[in-house]
């Protein structure tokens, strides 16, 4: 597992526990809900969900001609957490203050976070091919090996 993999993983972490601790928290002070609540689903879904699902992909999924992308990797990681931490810092804020400057601060962290997801795409793409496809390349490495 490489540094960016791991980060992703262990952010994942970082969100579930914050999505446990604010949905404990709806129970203590109800009157959170209304200010916390989507931040709360989107931590669950995009910080939690997400980051485990693209620490997994870019760790487990087929490498072909054994590339390496370390730099989308990282790229992907910190966009998307950028993103997610400006969300769960402004969004509250926005909804607590009713301050409707601060929706260009939410309109930036989800361009943020639909960045990173193109980032990620893209890089799976790269990874996505037919079987007919990884023979060819095997076939090329093969034979480029017996050359040298």
């Amino acid at each position: 597992m490489s540094f960016y993999e791991h980060l992703f993983v262990r952010s994942s972490l970082f969100y579930l526990l914050y999505t446990t601790l604010t949905g404990t928290a709806f129970y203590v002070w109800p009157g959170l809900i209304p200010y916390f609540k989507p931040s709360h689903v989107h931590a669950g879904l995009v910080g939690f969900f997400l980051c485990m699902v693209m620490g997994v992909a870019f760790w487990m999924m087929p490498r072909p001609g054994q590339i390496r992308q370390d730099r989308l990797e990282a790229l992907a990681f910190f966009i998307l957490n950028a993103g997610l931490l400006l969300r769960l810092i402004v969004e509250p804020w926005l909804l607590f203050s009713g301050n409707r400057e601060l929706l260009w601060l939410l309109v930036t962290s989800g361009l943020l976070q639909t960045t990173a997801i193109a980032v990620f795409a893209y890089a799976m793409s790269k990874r996505v091919l037919t079987k007919e496809k990884l023979f060819e390349l095997a076939e090329r490495r093969k034979a480029k090996n017996n050359q040298g």
